[in-house]
């Protein structure tokens, strides 16, 4: 398995959140091939910029994290778009959108704990 994760679940991670499940903490240290998009990572820097949101970190020890941690930033690639553009407004946030269509055209489980994504012929987990 293969996984990328939603912002939600990158910042619960990092910040060793207990809204993170043990299991899907153990999930994402065990999995060998985990990856993060860069829009999460935009995402974080825009709502930290904006102050919708808070870290208990410095966004700058993020990266660093990330490669000690073995987990691999995600690009977004043209096909990324091509799929976020035709799909369905069952969710209407665009990160999350982006997020959904780079998880179809990877064939990547996305983990996160929003339903709003269930619509969506991808893999998802949460436990």
């Amino acid at each position: 398995m293969t996984i990328l994760l939603d912002t939600h679940t990158l910042i619960w991670f990092l910040d060793n959140d207990p809204q993170l499940p043990i299991k899907t903490r153990t999930l994402i240290e065990t999995t060998p091939t985990v990856f993060v998009s860069i829009v999460s990572l935009w995402e974080i820097a825009i709502k930290a910029n904006i102050g919708k949101l808070s870290l208990s970190f410095p966004f700058n020890t993020i990266e660093p994290t990330l490669n000690s941690q073995g987990i691999t930033q995600l690009p977004i690639s043209f096909n990324d778009l091509e799929i976020y553009l035709n799909l369905p407004l069952h969710h209407r946030d665009p990160f999350d959108r982006i997020l959904i269509a780079q998880a179809m055209n990877h064939n990547l489980t996305f983990i996160s704990k929003d339903t709003q994504i269930t619509p969506y012929k991808i893999q998802c987990q949460w436990d």
